[in-house]
């Protein structure tokens, strides 16, 4: 069989924007594993968010092997997946305001602790009031966005404003309003987006940068490791029963 001609351009498409991510926001990066390091070594916890399929480059990072034990998800009832019926129903509540507040209060989220927030379009009530309220609170929050939707779109928040605006480092994933890679002729819509494949790969490597700063601080990263490889369940004991006041995914 031959290949694909249209797999292999969303290879290339994707392989693009990660090229430009890296070498763009390699700053931005930077600064957020500073960001994330501080709050690990100051004693403070970890959260990330997303709504929808934003949502899966933050789970991309909570209770993952090779990553952070203290990247704990914060959950948002009906948003965090597809799993919610009807699905459109998650799209209706990112648009609800004041549903952010409500989850913040009722959160282990206080003052000092770091929040990553994930939202591709960042135009929608729930991640502008997330951000907005966390900065209210005391984190320090990190964005992860397409800052073109802030230039091409209009925000659906009371305020005007998208998310990049209440952000103390945003992470610029260079996605195109749409997110769709892809045309081809007898195709009417366009297609095979790319935002999962360049966020998740932003988020992996702010870890790695938080890793990077850690140990040149002399502090050991609180990784997990494979429960698949021998050892690897002790290991996680260990770091669990270390950091479990600053984990909320396990009890």
């Amino acid at each position: 069989m031959s290949e694909s001609k249209l797999a292999g351009q969303f290879f290339d498409a994707a392989i693009g924007l990660l090229q430009r991510v890296r070498d763009e926001e390699a700053a931005n990066i930077a600064a957020a594993g500073v960001a994330i390091a501080d709050t690990v070594a100051a004693g403070g916890r970890l959260f990330a968010f997303g709504a929808g399929h934003s949502s899966l480059a933050a789970q991309d990072v909570v209770y993952r092997a090779g990553g952070l034990a203290l990247m704990n998800l914060l959950a948002v009832p009906g948003v965090v997946g597809v799993d919610v019926m009807p699905a459109t129903l998650g799209s209706a509540l990112e648009r609800v305001e004041g549903l952010a507040g409500a989850v913040l209060d009722s959160s282990p989220a206080r003052s000092g602790d770091v929040l990553v927030i994930i939202s591709l379009s960042g135009r929608n009530a729930l991640p502008v009031e997330m951000a907005m309220n966390a900065r209210a609170l005391g984190l320090k929050v990190i964005g992860v966005t397409s800052v073109a939707y802030a230039r091409e779109t209009r925000s659906r928040h009371v305020s005007g404003t998208f998310l990049r605006d209440h952000c103390d480092i945003v992470l610029d994933s260079k996605i195109a309003v749409g997110d769709a890679e892809l045309t081809h002729e007898g195709i009417e819509a366009p297609f095979a987006p790319a935002s999962t494949v360049v966020t998740s790969a932003l988020m992996q490597a702010t870890m790695a940068s938080a890793a990077e700063s850690l140990v040149e601080r002399g502090i050991e990263p609180p990784l997990l490791r494979s429960g698949n490889v021998d050892g690897g369940h002790e290991w996680n004991g260990r770091v669990m029963g270390e950091y479990g006041d600053r984990i909320f995914f396990h009890h």
